[in-house]
């Protein structure tokens, strides 16, 4: 069955969003891509963050980096964009948020010790390397749209 979702062909920002919705779409896995906002609050103003994948009936939010923004390019967008998830955790503790890593070694920034993959542990986020959403998450969101169905 093909994923409504991918049948609309989303505006996928990157490959490695359309590999993991390629890997939801043959698992069988019903996703909502971008499909709304999440709102929260950046101190002294208010913001949005829109989810790269959601499913319904679960509170599961699956979030594909290939690298946090301007990592490589002396910004901070990198650590603007850690931040914001960090936020969001702090404020939607409600919400389980995984990350998909292109390269869980990447340092978080040029020189830097912490990987993403240690960063993503230290801030207690559950992650996954090389772009592939790991087989027990996909059991498990097939088993909470199983449940659903009942």
């Amino acid at each position: 069955m093909a994923n409504p979702a991918l049948s609309l062909e989303p505006a996928f920002r990157s490959g490695l969003e359309r590999r993991v919705a390629e890997q939801l779409d043959k698992a069988d896995v019903a996703f909502l891509f971008e499909d709304d906002w999440v709102h929260y609050v950046v101190p002294e103003r208010n913001a949005k963050y829109l989810p790269d994948f959601k499913f319904e009936g679960t509170n599961i939010i699956i979030e594909a980096k290939g690298r946090f923004g301007g990592a490589w390019r002396g910004s901070d967008k990198g650590a603007e964009e850690r931040q914001k998830l960090i936020l969001l955790k702090e404020q939607h503790p409600e919400l389980e948020i995984r990350i998909v890593f292109e390269r869980a070694s990447t340092p978080i920034y040029k020189g830097s010790k912490t990987t993403y993959a240690k960063w993503a542990d230290t801030h207690g986020f559950k992650w996954a390397d090389k772009g592939t959403v790991p087989a027990d998450w996909i059991k498990e969101l097939q088993q909470s749209k199983t449940e659903k169905r009942k």
